[in-house]
């Protein structure tokens, strides 16, 4: 069982979701990474002013990274934190996937437990579901972006980094396990990191959960309320079908070189 938890990784704010850092995780090589530079969260719409401080002035955030769409910018801006320069790298075409319909309708986020109660039935839903951790790491338009992500970290002169979508969940969490690959972490430590968001959202998960009648519609409930392992595992299974391993991806798709790489553990590794 893994010592790792939100009582261990979170950085204690009430006002950003699922606020929490890599600190401390240990890497197969035995070392671990540094406390404090890598945060991943939710939006920074709602931020508290002293939050905001402390994000500032405790964690020195140099550099903020919003993997949300243009829509959710602009129904929910990010607070600015000062001294933090603030990049845009939306994960999704959007375009694209609502042409294809590989994403939920924008009225579903108004109020997406009781959209989902009405619409997790439909098979179209379901497959959205299923599909969207493989299609984010299979889709050109989302590697280019989580490269995007990298090359930003690797020119960062000091400072910590904050990542997020909305939830600080799926994106970011796609940005989470490509990291710790990055630097050194087993499939086990990635599984466990991502599914961290679980303990965070399984109040409105059970809650919505409730109130469907199937599994598939509670297997698309997990997906969207919280987050889902199993077919996130499935996206990481993609991975090593496709590439052999998590290392090729980050040298194919995501751009990464061997002195990245070596760059990313001298600077987060201890």
């Amino acid at each position: 069982m893994s010592n790792y938890s939100m009582q261990t990784q979170s950085i204690g704010l009430k006002t950003v979701a699922n606020a929490r850092e890599l600190g401390g995780y240990r890497m197969t090589d035995g070392r671990t990474i540094r406390h404090g530079l890598l945060i991943r969260g939710g939006s920074l719409a709602y931020v508290s002013p002293t939050e905001l401080d402390r994000l500032s002035g405790e964690f020195h955030i140099a550099r903020v990274f919003d993997f949300r769409t243009s829509m959710e910018v602009k129904r929910s801006p990010d607070l600015i934190i000062e001294g933090a320069e603030r990049i845009w790298l939306p994960a999704f075409d959007e375009e694209k996937m609502s042409m294809a319909k590989l994403a939920l309708p924008e009225e579903a986020y108004a109020n997406l437990g009781i959209w989902l109660v009405s619409h997790a039935s439909e098979q179209s839903v379901q497959d959205v579901a299923r599909n969207m951790y493989s299609y984010m790491v299979s889709n050109e338009f989302t590697q280019i972006q989580y490269a995007g992500f990298f090359q930003n970290i690797l020119n960062i002169v000091s400072g910590a980094i904050y990542w997020h979508c909305s939830q600080g969940k799926d994106r970011t969490g796609l940005g989470a396990a490509l990291l710790l690959a990055a630097l050194g972490a087993d499939r086990e430590l990635i599984m466990t990191d991502f599914t961290i968001s679980d303990e965070v959202y399984r109040k409105e998960v059970d809650y919505v959960s409730s109130m469907v009648s199937t599994e598939e519609e509670r297997e698309v409930v997990r997906t969207f309320v919280g987050v889902n392992p199993r077919y996130f595992a499935a996206a990481l299974d993609l991975i090593e079908r496709d590439y052999g391993s998590l290392t090729n991806y980050l040298k194919g798709p995501i751009c990464l070189t061997d002195n990245d790489i070596a760059t990313l553990r001298h600077r987060y590794l201890e």
